[in-house]
């Protein structure tokens, strides 16, 4: 599968890379993602998002405002995509060993004025999140829209290595403790899906242990 070679030469040669989906998912796929997180975002079914490691990640409005809801694979258009983000995981494994066991993802919604500052998605050495993957589900995004993704070096933090505008079908993929970015401020809506490739097994829940 080229795709996936190219997928796994550019976490190689750089740590990051940006391509479409839209050959793999289909323009009625990622129609059918984007009708679901609205009617998320419209009924409230959002929750303001946390940072931090922990239980209970800190709602800290200084450094990221989204909204999220956690994906399960309940609906048929949710299932279609765990589908697809399976066979990923199983590519970059045979690509590059990564070791990756599972995947989590949720829906974001940035609304006009949000925004999240330069962070990265897992800390050195935790062995939780390897892989980030962000997937856009805007029309007709321009750049006077803001909301672009901003990624920097891998070699060095502070050097702008790209700026990612969330087009629909459009996709950033990334080593997860490697490379820093942000969501620079939004002046429209922006919807998106993030995903995160895990080395670590789901936890038993607390019945299983009694």
């Amino acid at each position: 599968m080229k795709w996936l070679d190219e997928l796994a030469r550019g976490l190689c040669e750089r740590g990051w890379l940006i391509f479409d989906t839209t050959p793999w998912l289909g323009p009625e796929l990622l129609r059918a993602l984007q009708q679901e997180i609205i009617v998320l975002d419209q009924s409230d079914a959002l929750k303001i998002a946390g940072i931090g490691r922990g239980s209970v990640p800190v709602q800290d409005r200084s450094v990221r405002r989204d909204k999220i809801a956690w994906l399960q694979g309940s609906t048929p258009t949710q299932a279609a995509l765990f589908e697809f983000l399976e066979g990923l995981r199983v590519g970059l494994n045979q690509r590059l060993f990564l070791g990756l066991k599972r995947f989590e993802a949720h829906y974001a919604t940035y609304h006009r004025g949000d925004f999240y500052k330069p962070h990265v998605d897992s800390f050195q050495g935790r062995a939780s999140r390897i892989v980030s993957l962000v997937l856009y589900l805007n029309d007709d995004w321009q750049h006077s829209d803001g909301g672009a993704l901003q990624i920097y070096s891998r070699e060095n933090e502070c050097e702008v290595g790209g700026l990612v505008l969330p087009e629909a079908g459009r996709v950033a993929l990334f080593m997860s403790e490697e490379i820093r970015h942000e969501v620079l401020e939004a002046h429209r809506t922006r919807y998106s899906l993030a995903c995160w490739f895990r080395q670590d097994v789901i936890p038993l829940p607390l019945s299983a242990l009694i």
